[in-house]
Formats: C-alpha cells, structure tokens, sequence
C-alpha cells in the first residue's frame, strides 16, 4: 500500500528499527524490493536518484507509485538527493510528493534558502521533505564528492538548520560515505547522540552499505531511522547478470529473474540488519 513517507519515519522512530531506502532503477529493481519486503512483512522506501530519474522520467516514478499502491505492505516513494528545483517540481507534477531537497553541496545559508523554499513547494502538495546537513565523500551514480569537500554535521546547527527551514527529516554526515568503504566503516556516534538531542525530526543515515550489525543497532539506538542502501543492491544485479551471461543463456527472462532474486536476497539482508522485519 502507497503510504506516506513521514508516517513509515515516525513509525520506525516509536518502533526503534531501521526503515529501508532502496534505490531502484528499473522493474526488475522495483521487482525485487516489493518481493523482499512482502515476504518479509516489512515496511520500505523506493528510492529514485535523479540519475535514474533522468533516464526513466515520469514513467518510472509512475510505476513505482503503481508498484506501492499494489504491495501488501506499506511502501513509500521518495526522490533522492535532488538539487534541482525545477526537478523537484517534475516530480511533483508526476505524483511524487516524498523529496529529498539536496543543497548539502551549497554554504549554509544558500543551503538554508533552497530547502525552506522547497519544504515550502513540497508542503503545498502534502509533501514530506528529507533535507541533507554536513556532506558525505564518496560516489553515488554520476556524483563523487572528494574527501576533502566532505564535513560533519554540527548538533547546533542542525538545530538551528530544522528551524530556520521546517524539514521534515535530515540526513547527517557521521563519517557514513556513498559508494563502498575504504576500510572498517567509522561512525561518529557521540556526534549522533548530540544531533538526536539537538533536533526532533527523523535521522537519516546515507551510504549503509557496507555498515556492520553493530554500528546499524548502535545507530538506530541513537535515533537514525532510515538507511539509504544502493551499492550492494545494484552489486547483486549486474553480479547476477554476469553468472548468467558467463552460463551463455540467450533466455533474457531467465536473466532477469536471476538478478531478482539476487537483488530480493541483498534487500532481504538489510531488512534483517535493520529490525524491520514483521513491521509491516
């Protein structure tokens, strides 16, 4: 069932679990997600990058909305790392209405400009918007941010940031990174706790992949309530695809439902990892 953004975060926060992002790029993406949370009774997100949506356009928001409303389980649909006004606003005209309003990439106070006009658009149609303060290395599709670029998420300001912009959710940098980690993962937990005790909105940690139980348990403890995972999804589809191709299968359906299954496995994963199972 399509359910709202907010509402499956402030569940998860009053249920001390973690609630699964999932970018997805194509049906076998949405396939695989849909069947990863009815078996297991769990709530998620669909998570579209506006690289994907680029590709896809308004067809693939489309049938991830469609997608949502036909599960079983309650599922929401969200746009990811958005710095684009005018693509927020396409979004919106297509029937998305859960937007992450990126300006992380901007200095505070442009940063602060962008997503209160945002929050202010999204709003106006029902909207849930997920705001980013602090700024993660790493790659995520066509986007690198170099080490030296990236910063953490200082408590004060970020109460400071949900004030001056009414976000409904943050995403804070910790030392989490997109793409996969060089080394063991290294979290910032005290800084978490502060930014917990600094703001009362939903917690968002980006870049989970990779992230072992302990830190993830640790994490939603201290108030992170969604994790955003890409990598290790998108690893199993094009793995899977090369097993099947090195098996010299000329059956295209047999391929696909082999990266499903592959993909529904790494989901099934996370969802254990983050308590969300039987949530629904």
């Amino acid at each position: 069932m399509l359910s709202p953004t907010i509402s499956l975060l402030r569940a998860a926060t009053d249920g001390t679990y973690g609630l699964g992002a999932f970018n997805v790029y194509n049906l076998e993406g949405v396939r695989a997600v849909l069947a990863a949370a009815e078996t297991n009774r769990s709530p998620v997100i669909l998570q579209i990058h506006p690289s994907a949506l680029k590709q896809g356009g308004a067809a693939l928001i489309s049938l991830c909305l469609m997608a949502a409303q036909e599960a079983s389980v309650p599922i929401s649909v969200h746009l990811d790392h958005s710095r684009s006004k005018d693509e927020i606003r396409a979004a919106l005209q297509a029937g998305l209405t859960s937007i992450m309003a990126d300006g992380s990439h901007l200095p505070y106070d442009e940063n602060v400009d962008f997503t209160r006009e945002m929050v202010s658009l999204v709003h106006e149609h029902g909207g849930t918007v997920e705001a980013e303060l602090g700024r993660l290395t790493g790659t995520e599709d066509d986007v690198t941010v170099p080490e030296y670029e990236a910063n953490l998420t200082a408590p004060e300001q970020a109460r400071g940031f949900i004030i001056e912009t009414g976000a409904d959710a943050l995403a804070i940098c910790i030392g989490n990174v997109h793409g996969r980690y060089r080394g063991s993962p290294r979290l910032d937990l005290d800084r978490l706790a502060a930014i917990r005790a600094a703001v009362s909105v939903p917690l968002v940690l980006h870049g989970a992949s990779g992230l072992g139980e302990s830190l993830v348990r640790r994490s939603i403890e201290l108030g992170i309530c969604k994790f955003n995972v890409n990598t290790e999804v998108r690893a199993a589809y094009l793995d899977a695809l090369r097993e099947g191709l090195g098996t010299h299968s000329t059956d295209l359906l047999d391929l696909l439902e082999r990266a499903i299954d592959a993909m529904k496995d790494a989901v099934s994963a996370k969802l254990q990892l983050f308590g969300s199972i039987s949530k629904a």
